[in-house]
């Protein structure tokens, strides 16, 4: 059997800022696997200084979380995103520290590769969602669509 290919996202709305500017997400790094193989593909991400986005776990319940969903294909099947560690920062508007992401980090995406994935390349699609914040306040949240 010939192994299947895979190649994970080159993607203008990912590699985009978004407007706003509090989030800049490089290229994926392109992984290849065999069919039924297991691979991962970190994506580094960038929050721009001065700002944070609330990690995958926010401290409190009204703070949404940084959260990258896939969409399975038929080729590729999405698994777990590991996030990173979290820091514990606070922050004048939040009484108690919070769990946030700053500066640049990776997040690793796994996936499988179909038993019947056809050979050559695959994208995969999903949706980077996150809040971003500085010092004083937290802004609406920021969703990318990833084709």
């Amino acid at each position: 059997m010939a192994p299947a290919a895979l190649l994970l996202l080159w993607l203008p709305s990912l590699v985009a800022q978004s407007s706003a500017g509090y989030l800049t997400v490089g290229e994926p790094q392109r992984v290849a696997g065999k069919r039924n193989a297991e691979v991962q593909s970190k994506i580094p991400c960038t929050v721009q200084a001065g700002y944070h986005v609330n990690s995958d776990k926010p401290a409190e319940d009204y703070l949404i979380p940084l959260k990258l969903t896939w969409t399975a294909t038929g080729a590729l099947e999405p698994g777990q995103v590991i996030y990173p560690t979290p820091k514990m920062e606070k922050y004048t508007f939040s009484d108690k520290p919070l769990s946030v992401f700053t500066g640049q980090f990776d997040l690793t995406a796994n996936f499988k590769v179909a038993a019947n994935a056809p050979a050559g390349p695959g994208i995969a699609t999903g949706k980077l969602r996150y809040q971003a914040c500085d010092n004083r306040a937290c802004y609406v949240a920021i969703s990318y669509q990833i084709q």
